[in-house]
């Protein structure tokens, strides 16, 4: 069986360019080294990411984050609250899960695989200079693998694409 010289595979736009560099690609790129064992030359996996480099400080766009996300009564879960009571600490860089649920069990009705990817997640990241990034992937990225098998599932994430990026635009707007 012959390998082939070069695998595309892009999980939501065709965004992927197999020959550029993980900056050129808008993220939609995994480095060749993580592939050398399968002689694969670029495998591009990664969905679509949403980021908003704000001039905000890092905690103060994780406090807007959680106030955004319970104004659009979405509900937290974060791992770096559970590593903080554990006596660990995480600093700049935060994984926030939201979900609902509500929107929860629609998922779970449309594809019970799907739910895999609950909560979504944002991800806060302290940058160099003391101003904080947020980053997303869409929930229809994320759902997108399941539609062919869950059609009810594609509606859901385009209602859910909007609730995202109504927190996304209130946590990042600086005031």
């Amino acid at each position: 069986m012959r390998t082939p010289d070069r695998v595309r595979a892009v999980a939501v736009d065709d965004g992927c360019n197999p020959d550029a560099s993980p900056s050129e690609d808008k993220g939609n790129y995994v480095t060749e080294d993580s592939h050398a064992a399968t002689g694969i030359g670029c495998l591009c996996l990664r969905a679509r990411r949403d980021e908003r480099n704000t001039k905000l400080a890092f905690t103060t766009l994780v406090e807007k984050l959680e106030a955004a996300v319970k104004s659009n009564r979405m509900a937290i879960a974060s791992a770096s609250e559970g590593a903080k009571a554990q006596g660990f600490s995480i600093a700049g860089n935060r994984v926030v899960g939201v979900y609902r649920n509500d929107f929860a069990r629609r998922m779970l009705q449309a594809s019970v695989a799907a739910g895999i990817e609950a909560p979504l997640r944002f991800y806060v990241t302290e940058n160099p200079d003391g101003t904080a990034t947020l980053s997303y992937k869409t929930p229809t990225a994320v759902f997108s693998p399941y539609f062919a098998e869950a059609a009810d599932l594609r509606a859901l994430a385009r209602e859910l694409d909007g609730i995202f990026e109504k927190i996304a635009g209130e946590a990042a707007h600086s005031n």
